[in-house]
């Protein structure tokens, strides 16, 4: 028996809802076998991030290294990457290794509004990583510091993902999650010609700590599994919608999404 199996490069959440918590929560609902690659530390709970500890690179690119060169991986997952000098070690890793498919998540500020990334990373994010990544899959405010446009139409999501898609990744998923005045959450799938639209019920939570995170990690898992890059992506978004709607009210702010619903959805 074949187990697909998941590289999740990101930091860690102590209160569970994101980061690697969350990324190995969904790869594990999903099937798949999840090995980490911790980036940073973070003290922080639903109310906010409280205390961040950049992990040495040269310590993460020694994580990435042992876990490939014995066990293997079927798809890798980057979340908080936190500095250049990580995303650089990430980068020639990847390259290294020949780990692909990447599924890169730029994770930049945290739900709170607590920066994840400093801002002399993003060029590094841009040149080094992004040419590398099978998918990348930022949500609004992402895709905005990404290109510098103003994101607030279907439309200007289409013309972000061309632009994202020019800096190299094979696919570009914006999510529409933060985006006003529709009924239903679209997300938008550009593979360089084409736009594919995946749509799900918008559902008002406050609760949605670790979606990208969850989003994310779920089509690697996909991807590990085989599945295609359309497949793996409307898997996700299903995974993502009912973790949402089953999501769990913990804390004194955002609490987080739920991946765990997943299996009672399926098992209903």
């Amino acid at each position: 028996m074949k187990v697909p199996r998941v590289l999740i490069i990101a930091g860690s959440d102590s209160g569970g809802g994101a980061g690697i918590q969350a990324d190995l929560k969904t790869v594990s609902v999903l099937g798949a076998f999840g090995m980490t690659a911790i980036t940073a530390l973070t003290a922080q709970n639903t109310t906010g991030v409280y205390g961040v500890i950049e992990l040495p690179p040269e310590f993460v690119a020694q994580q990435i290294e042992v876990c490939v060169t014995d066990i293997g991986c079927d798809a890798v997952k980057t979340g908080m990457l936190a500095n250049a000098q990580i995303i650089e070690v990430v980068a020639e890793q990847v390259r290294k290794h020949n780990l692909t498919p990447l599924v890169v998540d730029p994770v930049m500020i945290a739900k709170s509004g607590a920066p994840l990334l400093r801002p002399d990373a993003i060029d590094a994010l841009k040149t080094k990583l992004f040419p590398l990544a099978t998918v990348i899959t930022p949500n609004l405010h992402e895709a905005k510091a990404l290109t510098g446009m103003e994101i607030r139409s279907l439309e200007e999501m289409r013309e972000a993902a061309k632009r994202l898609h020019e800096l190299g990744p094979k696919f570009v998923v914006v999510k529409g999650g933060h985006l006003e005045g529709t009924e239903e959450s679209i997300d938008i799938l550009y593979d360089g010609s084409e736009f594919t639209e995946f749509k799900a019920p918008r559902y008002q939570t406050k609760n949605t700590h670790g979606t990208g995170c969850i989003f994310a990690s779920a089509i690697a898992a996909g991807l590990a599994a085989g599945l295609d890059i359309k497949a793996a992506v409307k898997q996700a978004k299903e995974f993502i919608t009912a973790a949402i709607k089953e999501a769990l009210p913990l804390g004194k702010g955002h609490g987080p999404a739920n991946p765990m619903a997943w299996g009672v959805k399926r098992d209903a």
